[in-house]
Protein backbone atom coordinates (compact mmCIF):
# COMPACT_ATOMS: atom_id res chain seq x y z
CA UNK A 1 0.00 0.00 0.00
CA UNK A 2 2.82 2.38 0.90
CA UNK A 3 4.51 1.77 -2.45
CA UNK A 4 1.22 2.46 -4.30
CA UNK A 5 0.71 5.71 -2.41
CA UNK A 6 4.31 6.73 -3.04
CA UNK A 7 3.92 5.94 -6.74
CA UNK A 8 0.66 7.93 -6.93
CA UNK A 9 2.27 10.96 -5.28
CA UNK A 10 5.27 10.72 -7.60
CA UNK A 11 3.05 10.62 -10.70
CA UNK A 12 0.98 13.64 -9.65
CA UNK A 13 1.86 17.07 -10.99
CA UNK A 14 2.38 18.53 -7.57
CA UNK A 15 3.29 22.03 -8.79
CA UNK A 16 0.12 22.34 -10.86
CA UNK A 17 -2.08 21.04 -8.04
CA UNK A 18 -0.33 23.35 -5.55
CA UNK A 19 -1.03 26.40 -7.74
CA UNK A 20 -4.72 25.46 -7.88
CA UNK A 21 -4.90 24.96 -4.11
CA UNK A 22 -3.16 28.26 -3.40
CA UNK A 23 -5.66 30.07 -5.64
CA UNK A 24 -8.52 28.28 -3.87
CA UNK A 25 -7.10 29.28 -0.48
CA UNK A 26 -6.89 32.89 -1.63
CA UNK A 27 -10.45 32.61 -2.92
CA UNK A 28 -11.79 31.24 0.36
CA UNK A 29 -10.19 34.07 2.34
CA UNK A 30 -11.42 36.76 -0.05
CA UNK A 31 -14.95 35.34 -0.15
CA UNK A 32 -14.94 35.15 3.66
CA UNK A 33 -13.97 38.81 3.75
CA UNK A 34 -16.45 39.88 1.07
CA UNK A 35 -19.31 38.14 2.87
CA UNK A 36 -18.12 38.78 6.44
CA UNK A 37 -20.95 41.21 7.17
CA UNK A 38 -23.46 38.37 6.62
CA UNK A 39 -21.68 35.86 8.85
CA UNK A 40 -23.45 36.90 12.09
CA UNK A 41 -20.21 36.65 14.01
CA UNK A 42 -19.29 33.19 12.72
CA UNK A 43 -15.73 32.46 11.63
CA UNK A 44 -16.87 31.68 8.10
CA UNK A 45 -19.88 33.01 6.24
CA UNK A 46 -22.22 30.70 4.33
CA UNK A 47 -20.51 31.54 1.04
CA UNK A 48 -17.10 30.68 2.49
CA UNK A 49 -18.42 27.40 3.91
CA UNK A 50 -19.83 26.51 0.49
CA UNK A 51 -16.39 27.24 -0.98
CA UNK A 52 -14.71 24.87 1.48
CA UNK A 53 -17.28 22.13 0.89
CA UNK A 54 -17.06 22.53 -2.90
CA UNK A 55 -13.27 22.43 -2.69
CA UNK A 56 -13.40 19.18 -0.73
CA UNK A 57 -15.83 17.60 -3.20
CA UNK A 58 -13.88 18.96 -6.14
CA UNK A 59 -10.59 17.57 -4.83
CA UNK A 60 -12.08 14.10 -4.37
CA UNK A 61 -13.49 14.15 -7.91
CA UNK A 62 -10.22 15.61 -9.20
CA UNK A 63 -8.08 12.82 -7.77
CA UNK A 64 -10.46 10.12 -9.01
CA UNK A 65 -10.34 11.54 -12.54
CA UNK A 66 -6.56 11.93 -12.38
CA UNK A 67 -6.20 8.16 -11.84
CA UNK A 68 -8.30 7.38 -14.91
CA UNK A 69 -6.37 7.32 -18.16
CA UNK A 70 -7.44 10.31 -20.24
CA UNK A 71 -7.89 7.97 -23.22
CA UNK A 72 -10.66 6.16 -21.33
CA UNK A 73 -12.29 9.49 -20.49
CA UNK A 74 -12.23 10.56 -24.13
CA UNK A 75 -13.71 7.22 -25.22
CA UNK A 76 -16.64 7.90 -22.91
CA UNK A 77 -17.46 11.08 -24.84
CA UNK A 78 -20.97 9.96 -25.92
CA UNK A 79 -22.02 9.41 -22.29
CA UNK A 80 -20.36 12.65 -21.17
CA UNK A 81 -22.02 14.60 -23.99
CA UNK A 82 -25.44 13.10 -23.29
CA UNK A 83 -25.18 13.74 -19.55
CA UNK A 84 -24.06 17.37 -19.80
CA UNK A 85 -26.63 18.15 -22.50
CA UNK A 86 -29.37 16.50 -20.43
CA UNK A 87 -28.56 18.75 -17.48
CA UNK A 88 -28.77 21.80 -19.74
CA UNK A 89 -32.10 20.69 -21.19
CA UNK A 90 -33.49 20.36 -17.67
CA UNK A 91 -33.16 24.13 -17.40
CA UNK A 92 -35.93 24.63 -19.94
CA UNK A 93 -38.72 23.29 -17.68
CA UNK A 94 -37.01 23.50 -14.26
CA UNK A 95 -34.45 26.31 -14.48
CA UNK A 96 -34.48 29.01 -11.81
CA UNK A 97 -33.17 32.55 -12.13
CA UNK A 98 -30.45 34.39 -10.21
CA UNK A 99 -31.44 37.50 -8.27
CA UNK A 100 -32.27 40.41 -10.56
CA UNK A 101 -32.11 38.39 -13.78
CA UNK A 102 -35.56 36.91 -14.31
CA UNK A 103 -34.67 36.21 -17.95
CA UNK A 104 -31.74 33.91 -17.12
CA UNK A 105 -32.81 30.36 -16.23
CA UNK A 106 -29.30 29.17 -15.51
CA UNK A 107 -29.66 27.22 -12.24
CA UNK A 108 -31.23 23.97 -11.13
CA UNK A 109 -32.48 23.80 -7.55
CA UNK A 110 -31.27 20.58 -5.94
CA UNK A 111 -32.63 21.02 -2.43
CA UNK A 112 -33.08 23.88 0.00
CA UNK A 113 -30.39 26.46 -0.75
CA UNK A 114 -28.33 24.03 -2.86
CA UNK A 115 -28.19 24.88 -6.57
CA UNK A 116 -26.36 23.51 -9.62
CA UNK A 117 -25.30 25.51 -12.68
CA UNK A 118 -25.31 23.00 -15.58
CA UNK A 119 -23.31 25.28 -17.88
CA UNK A 120 -20.26 24.68 -15.66
CA UNK A 121 -20.54 20.92 -16.23
CA UNK A 122 -21.18 21.53 -19.93
CA UNK A 123 -17.83 23.33 -20.21
CA UNK A 124 -16.03 20.16 -19.14
CA UNK A 125 -18.16 18.07 -21.47
CA UNK A 126 -17.33 20.41 -24.34
CA UNK A 127 -13.59 20.23 -23.68
CA UNK A 128 -13.71 16.43 -23.79
CA UNK A 129 -15.99 16.05 -26.82
CA UNK A 130 -14.31 18.80 -28.83
CA UNK A 131 -10.87 17.33 -28.12
CA UNK A 132 -12.18 14.02 -29.44
CA UNK A 133 -13.67 15.71 -32.52
CA UNK A 134 -10.42 17.54 -33.30
CA UNK A 135 -8.38 14.37 -32.88
CA UNK A 136 -10.63 12.48 -35.32
CA UNK A 137 -10.19 15.21 -37.95
CA UNK A 138 -6.58 16.13 -37.19
CA UNK A 139 -5.28 14.93 -40.56
CA UNK A 140 -7.62 17.20 -42.51
CA UNK A 141 -8.46 20.23 -40.41
CA UNK A 142 -8.28 22.56 -43.40
CA UNK A 143 -11.27 20.94 -45.10
CA UNK A 144 -14.29 23.25 -45.37
CA UNK A 145 -16.58 20.35 -44.50
CA UNK A 146 -14.64 19.44 -41.37
CA UNK A 147 -14.42 23.04 -40.17
CA UNK A 148 -18.17 23.38 -40.75
CA UNK A 149 -18.92 20.37 -38.53
CA UNK A 150 -16.55 21.68 -35.85
CA UNK A 151 -18.51 24.95 -35.90
CA UNK A 152 -21.79 23.03 -35.59
CA UNK A 153 -20.32 21.14 -32.63
CA UNK A 154 -19.50 24.41 -30.86
CA UNK A 155 -22.82 26.07 -31.71
CA UNK A 156 -24.81 23.40 -29.84
CA UNK A 157 -23.61 24.35 -26.31
CA UNK A 158 -23.45 28.04 -27.24
CA UNK A 159 -27.07 27.98 -28.43
CA UNK A 160 -28.20 26.20 -25.26
CA UNK A 161 -26.58 28.67 -22.87
CA UNK A 162 -27.85 31.62 -24.93
CA UNK A 163 -31.36 30.18 -24.83
CA UNK A 164 -31.20 29.97 -21.04
CA UNK A 165 -30.04 33.60 -20.85
CA UNK A 166 -26.41 32.90 -19.86
CA UNK A 167 -24.55 35.16 -22.32
CA UNK A 168 -21.41 35.09 -20.18
CA UNK A 169 -21.00 31.34 -20.54
CA UNK A 170 -21.71 31.65 -24.26
CA UNK A 171 -18.72 33.96 -24.59
CA UNK A 172 -16.50 31.52 -22.66
CA UNK A 173 -17.56 28.67 -24.96
CA UNK A 174 -16.79 30.84 -27.97
CA UNK A 175 -13.29 31.63 -26.70
CA UNK A 176 -12.61 27.97 -25.88
CA UNK A 177 -13.81 26.99 -29.35
CA UNK A 178 -11.64 29.53 -31.17
CA UNK A 179 -8.59 28.82 -29.01
CA UNK A 180 -8.77 25.05 -29.42
CA UNK A 181 -9.34 25.41 -33.19
CA UNK A 182 -6.27 27.63 -33.53
CA UNK A 183 -3.97 25.51 -31.37
CA UNK A 184 -5.38 22.36 -32.96
CA UNK A 185 -4.16 23.41 -36.38
CA UNK A 186 -7.14 24.78 -38.33
CA UNK A 187 -5.86 26.90 -41.23
CA UNK A 188 -5.36 30.52 -40.20
CA UNK A 189 -7.50 31.88 -43.06
CA UNK A 190 -10.65 30.60 -41.37
CA UNK A 191 -10.17 32.97 -38.44
CA UNK A 192 -10.42 36.31 -40.30
CA UNK A 193 -13.40 34.83 -42.14
CA UNK A 194 -14.92 34.03 -38.77
CA UNK A 195 -14.35 37.61 -37.58
CA UNK A 196 -16.16 38.91 -40.69
CA UNK A 197 -19.05 36.49 -40.05
CA UNK A 198 -19.34 37.59 -36.41
CA UNK A 199 -19.27 41.24 -37.45
CA UNK A 200 -22.02 40.66 -40.00
CA UNK A 201 -24.19 38.95 -37.37
CA UNK A 202 -23.87 41.72 -34.76
CA UNK A 203 -27.10 43.54 -35.75
CA UNK A 204 -29.04 40.29 -35.36
CA UNK A 205 -27.36 39.57 -32.02
CA UNK A 206 -27.99 43.12 -30.79
CA UNK A 207 -31.68 43.30 -31.66
CA UNK A 208 -32.81 39.67 -31.56
CA UNK A 209 -30.65 37.91 -28.97
CA UNK A 210 -29.62 40.55 -26.44
CA UNK A 211 -32.36 41.70 -24.08
CA UNK A 212 -32.76 45.24 -22.76
CA UNK A 213 -30.61 44.57 -19.68
CA UNK A 214 -27.70 43.28 -21.77
CA UNK A 215 -27.91 46.15 -24.24
CA UNK A 216 -28.06 48.71 -21.44
CA UNK A 217 -25.00 47.26 -19.72
CA UNK A 218 -23.00 47.66 -22.92
CA UNK A 219 -24.28 51.18 -23.54
CA UNK A 220 -23.48 52.10 -19.92
CA UNK A 221 -19.77 51.66 -20.64
CA UNK A 222 -20.04 54.14 -23.51
CA UNK A 223 -22.32 56.67 -21.80
CA UNK A 224 -22.31 55.99 -18.04
CA UNK A 225 -24.18 59.18 -17.15
CA UNK A 226 -27.22 58.04 -19.13
CA UNK A 227 -27.22 54.62 -17.43
CA UNK A 228 -26.41 55.27 -13.74
CA UNK A 229 -28.15 52.13 -12.48
CA UNK A 230 -26.49 49.82 -15.00
CA UNK A 231 -22.98 51.18 -14.32
CA UNK A 232 -23.40 51.39 -10.53
CA UNK A 233 -21.94 47.96 -9.74
CA UNK A 234 -18.85 48.53 -11.87
CA UNK A 235 -18.40 52.07 -10.59
CA UNK A 236 -18.42 50.86 -7.00
CA UNK A 237 -15.96 48.11 -7.86
CA UNK A 238 -13.72 50.71 -9.52
CA UNK A 239 -13.93 52.90 -6.40
CA UNK A 240 -12.94 49.93 -4.24
CA UNK A 241 -9.96 49.18 -6.47
CA UNK A 242 -8.86 52.81 -6.25
CA UNK A 243 -9.29 52.77 -2.46
CA UNK A 244 -6.86 49.87 -2.10
CA UNK A 245 -3.91 51.73 -3.54
CA UNK A 246 -0.58 49.92 -3.56
CA UNK A 247 -0.68 48.06 -0.24
CA UNK A 248 -4.42 47.71 0.39
CA UNK A 249 -6.56 48.49 3.41
CA UNK A 250 -6.08 45.07 5.04
CA UNK A 251 -8.15 41.91 5.10
CA UNK A 252 -11.69 42.35 6.44
CA UNK A 253 -11.03 46.09 6.47
CA UNK A 254 -12.04 47.39 3.04
CA UNK A 255 -14.51 50.31 3.40
CA UNK A 256 -16.41 49.47 0.23
CA UNK A 257 -16.28 45.71 0.72
CA UNK A 258 -17.24 45.63 4.38
CA UNK A 259 -20.07 48.13 3.95
CA UNK A 260 -21.59 46.07 1.16
CA UNK A 261 -21.24 48.96 -1.28
CA UNK A 262 -20.08 46.70 -4.11
CA UNK A 263 -22.95 44.48 -5.31
CA UNK A 264 -21.99 40.81 -5.76
CA UNK A 265 -18.56 41.46 -4.30
CA UNK A 266 -18.08 37.78 -3.44
CA UNK A 267 -18.94 36.69 -6.99
CA UNK A 268 -18.53 38.83 -10.11
CA UNK A 269 -16.64 41.63 -8.37
CA UNK A 270 -14.28 39.59 -6.18
CA UNK A 271 -11.26 41.13 -7.93
CA UNK A 272 -12.26 44.50 -6.48
CA UNK A 273 -12.09 42.94 -3.00
CA UNK A 274 -8.59 41.66 -3.72
CA UNK A 275 -7.48 45.09 -4.92
CA UNK A 276 -9.11 47.02 -2.08
CA UNK A 277 -7.91 44.86 0.79
CA UNK A 278 -4.54 43.61 -0.50
CA UNK A 279 -3.72 46.41 -2.93
CA UNK A 280 -1.91 46.25 -6.23
CA UNK A 281 0.59 43.88 -4.65
CA UNK A 282 -2.10 41.31 -3.88
CA UNK A 283 -3.67 41.75 -7.31
CA UNK A 284 -0.28 41.24 -8.97
CA UNK A 285 0.34 38.06 -6.96
CA UNK A 286 -3.04 36.64 -7.99
CA UNK A 287 -2.39 37.46 -11.66
CA UNK A 288 1.06 35.90 -11.36
CA UNK A 289 -0.48 32.71 -9.96
CA UNK A 290 -2.87 32.53 -12.92
CA UNK A 291 0.01 33.11 -15.35
CA UNK A 292 2.04 30.33 -13.72
CA UNK A 293 -1.01 28.08 -13.85
CA UNK A 294 -1.44 28.69 -17.59
CA UNK A 295 2.27 28.10 -18.23
CA UNK A 296 2.11 24.83 -16.30
CA UNK A 297 -0.87 23.62 -18.32
CA UNK A 298 1.01 24.40 -21.53
CA UNK A 299 3.95 22.44 -20.15
CA UNK A 300 1.73 19.42 -19.49
CA UNK A 301 0.23 19.73 -22.99
CA UNK A 302 3.68 19.81 -24.60
CA UNK A 303 4.93 17.02 -22.34
CA UNK A 304 2.24 14.76 -23.72
CA UNK A 305 2.94 13.14 -27.07
CA UNK A 306 -0.71 12.69 -27.91
CA UNK A 307 -2.84 15.18 -29.86
CA UNK A 308 -6.13 14.57 -28.00
CA UNK A 309 -4.40 14.82 -24.61
CA UNK A 310 -2.88 18.16 -25.54
CA UNK A 311 -6.25 19.44 -26.71
CA UNK A 312 -7.74 18.52 -23.33
CA UNK A 313 -5.08 20.62 -21.61
CA UNK A 314 -5.46 23.58 -23.94
CA UNK A 315 -9.23 23.47 -23.55
CA UNK A 316 -8.83 23.75 -19.77
CA UNK A 317 -6.35 26.58 -20.17
CA UNK A 318 -8.61 28.60 -22.46
CA UNK A 319 -11.55 28.05 -20.11
CA UNK A 320 -9.62 29.41 -17.13
CA UNK A 321 -7.79 32.28 -18.81
CA UNK A 322 -10.83 33.55 -20.72
CA UNK A 323 -12.76 33.75 -17.44
CA UNK A 324 -9.88 35.59 -15.78
CA UNK A 325 -9.68 38.16 -18.59
CA UNK A 326 -13.43 38.75 -18.73
CA UNK A 327 -13.92 38.94 -14.96
CA UNK A 328 -11.12 41.45 -14.49
CA UNK A 329 -12.34 43.38 -17.53
CA UNK A 330 -15.75 43.70 -15.85
CA UNK A 331 -14.21 45.00 -12.62
CA UNK A 332 -12.11 47.56 -14.52
CA UNK A 333 -15.11 48.80 -16.55
CA UNK A 334 -13.53 47.56 -19.75
CA UNK A 335 -16.25 44.97 -20.40
CA UNK A 336 -19.95 44.82 -19.50
CA UNK A 337 -21.12 42.76 -16.55
CA UNK A 338 -22.03 39.32 -17.91
CA UNK A 339 -21.88 37.15 -14.82
CA UNK A 340 -18.43 35.55 -15.21
CA UNK A 341 -16.68 34.44 -12.03
CA UNK A 342 -12.95 34.58 -11.31
CA UNK A 343 -11.77 30.93 -11.41
CA UNK A 344 -10.93 29.33 -8.04
CA UNK A 345 -11.59 32.65 -6.27
CA UNK A 346 -15.21 33.75 -6.75
CA UNK A 347 -17.93 32.20 -4.61
CA UNK A 348 -19.88 29.39 -6.24
CA UNK A 349 -19.95 25.66 -5.59
CA UNK A 350 -20.70 24.62 -9.17
CA UNK A 351 -17.79 26.67 -10.49
CA UNK A 352 -15.31 25.28 -7.97
CA UNK A 353 -16.30 21.64 -8.51
CA UNK A 354 -16.21 21.95 -12.31
CA UNK A 355 -12.82 23.62 -12.16
CA UNK A 356 -11.41 20.70 -10.21
CA UNK A 357 -12.93 18.29 -12.70
CA UNK A 358 -10.88 20.16 -15.30
CA UNK A 359 -7.82 20.01 -13.04
CA UNK A 360 -8.31 16.25 -12.85
CA UNK A 361 -8.19 16.04 -16.67
CA UNK A 362 -4.84 17.85 -16.75
CA UNK A 363 -3.47 15.65 -13.97
CA UNK A 364 -4.63 12.56 -15.89
CA UNK A 365 -2.71 13.73 -18.95
CA UNK A 366 0.37 14.39 -16.82
CA UNK A 367 0.12 11.00 -15.10
CA UNK A 368 -0.39 9.09 -18.34
CA UNK A 369 2.02 10.95 -20.60
CA UNK A 370 5.02 8.96 -19.50
CA UNK A 371 3.44 5.64 -20.38
CA UNK A 372 1.83 6.24 -23.79
CA UNK A 373 3.35 5.63 -27.14
CA UNK A 374 4.26 8.29 -29.63
CA UNK A 375 1.42 9.37 -31.88
CA UNK A 376 2.83 9.64 -35.38
CA UNK A 377 0.03 11.99 -36.35
CA UNK A 378 0.60 14.31 -33.42
CA UNK A 379 1.23 17.86 -34.52
CA UNK A 380 1.41 20.54 -31.90
CA UNK A 381 -0.01 23.75 -33.35
CA UNK A 382 0.37 22.27 -36.83
CA UNK A 383 4.02 23.13 -37.33
CA UNK A 384 3.59 22.15 -40.94
CA UNK A 385 0.61 24.43 -41.52
CA UNK A 386 -0.48 24.83 -45.09
CA UNK A 387 -0.19 28.45 -46.13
Amino acid sequence: MYKKIKKAVKETDKLFLLLCLVLSAVGTVMVASASHRTSDGALLSRDAKVMVLALALGLVACMIISFIDYDIIIKLWPIIAAGSLFLMLLLIPFGVTPSGREDARSWLKITGSLYLQPSEILKIGFIITFSKHLSVLKNDLSSVKNVFFLCVHAMIPIALVVYTGDMGSALIFMMMFVGMMFIGGVHWLYFPLGIVAVGASLPVVWYKIFDNIQRDRILALIDPQSYPNEIYQQQQASNAIREGGFFGTGLFNGPYTQSGSVPESSNDMIFSVICEETGLIGAFIVLLLFALLAIRIVYVAKRSNNYAASMLCYGVMFMIISQVVINIGMCLKLLPVIGITLPFISAGGSSVVSLYLAVGLVLSVYRSSGAIGYDDDYRFARIARQV
